[in-house]
């Protein structure tokens, strides 16, 4: 399974579980759904959204997606991120993290999601 995260507000998953799938603001302004590998979520998260609540960090199964998946980075920089160009059926998410900041506002992958793939914040 190859694996992306994507960071919304919990509300909107709530809508989205209800209705089928999940549009993110981005794809309607933007025309695709912004994620990350796990080796960017955490420095996307620190720096666009240090210190906010109610968040929750989706772990989607690139495979199940039915939308068309880039691999870009659209401000020219080297490291490539994956865009969903659609919404995300809720099928395609296998788990669904509380994404809390710490008491300094700042994230770490929650601890389950680390423990799964060896990840260690230092």
């Amino acid at each position: 399974m190859a694996q992306i995260l994507h960071i919304t507000d919990r509300s909107q998953w709530q809508f989205a579980e209800e209705s089928g799938e999940y549009v993110a603001d981005s794809l309607l302004e933007h025309g695709f759904i912004h994620c990350s590998k796990m080796e960017q979520v955490i420095t996307v998260a620190n720096s666009l959204l240090k210190g906010q609540r109610n968040l929750v960090l989706l772990d989607i199964d690139t495979e199940r997606i039915n939308a068309r998946i880039v691999y870009e980075n659209l401000e020219g920089g080297a490291d490539l991120f994956p865009h969903i160009y659609g919404p995300i059926n809720v099928d395609a998410v296998v788990k669904v993290y509380e994404f809390h900041p710490d008491s300094d506002g700042t994230f770490d992958l929650p601890i389950p999601l680390r423990k799964n793939t060896g990840w260690e914040h230092l």
